[in-house]
């Protein structure tokens, strides 16, 4: 069910009516799009959600395209993990040296400063959502280097027993098996290129990946041009870096 804090909030902007749209496909959920229409104007209706709906399979293709359009390998030196508090007013409390440092770097690279501060919040509130939850799990985002230059998580985590104060995000670069799989899944890297790209970390080499994983030399080269040919990558040398750095 919608907040009513919503509803109050969005009226207090000018906005009457809000559709949201899941970017959705069959590998998951991928994002969402939020739609207002401005005070006076005529409510969003059924018609209007289903003619929106038809957007998403071409909203998920750009959204690809952009995730997927960043440098394979990390542009940018590693960053040291920062700490940015939001309080239980959920307004942005408290940014540490370090975490200011991943803000000039996404501002840098063109993020508009309202995006972070809107990102923040809302994984907050998840966070406090999960920790009221008797199996809720501690939220966490891995995102890809077109936001940053290098591969990116944030972790949300609440600082109280009740969930009602602060929540610490922690923002840091991302490791080896939180790229794997958030790669993969940008690039539509299928189970078993995966398990291919997943022993270029260990140095072995194609015979070796072929008798580890029970095939043979030419499928697993065929595994590695398929996944050179969706990642750009110019060969098992920069597909590593990527995976590693």
């Amino acid at each position: 069910m919608p907040d009513p804090r919503a509803h109050d909030i969005l009226a207090a902007h000018g906005a009457s009516s809000e559709l949201r749209l899941l970017l959705q496909d069959r590998r998951g959920v991928w994002g969402a799009l939020g739609l207002l229409r401005c005070e006076g104007a005529a409510p969003f209706s059924q018609d209007d959600a289903q003619r929106a709906a038809r957007l998403v399979p071409a909203l998920l293709a750009a959204l690809r395209r952009y995730a997927t359009g960043g440098p394979l390998c990390p542009e940018v030196p590693p960053l040291s993990a920062g700490v940015i508090t939001v309080g239980s007013d959920h307004r942005i409390k408290a940014v540490s040296p370090q975490a200011q440092l991943w803000l000039d770097q996404w501002s840098a690279h063109a993020i508009p400063p309202w995006v972070p501060g809107a990102f923040f919040v809302s994984l907050s509130l998840v966070a406090r959502a999960e920790a009221r939850r008797q199996d809720g799990s501690i939220p966490l985002v891995c995102a890809p280097p077109a936001a940053s230059g290098r591969w990116t998580t944030c972790q949300g985590q609440v600082l109280d027993a009740d969930a009602t104060g602060d929540v610490a995000l922690v923002i840091q670069g991302a490791t080896w098996d939180l790229v794997l799989p958030s790669l993969c899944e940008w690039y539509c890297i299928t189970p078993r290129e995966r398990d291919v790209v997943a022993q270029l970390r260990t140095g072995a080499s194609v015979k070796q990946i072929a008798r580890r994983l029970d095939l043979s030399a030419y499928t697993v080269n065929d595994h590695l041009k398929a996944v050179f040919r969706k990642t750009g990558a110019d060969g098992r040398d920069e597909l590593s870096a990527a995976l590693t750095r």
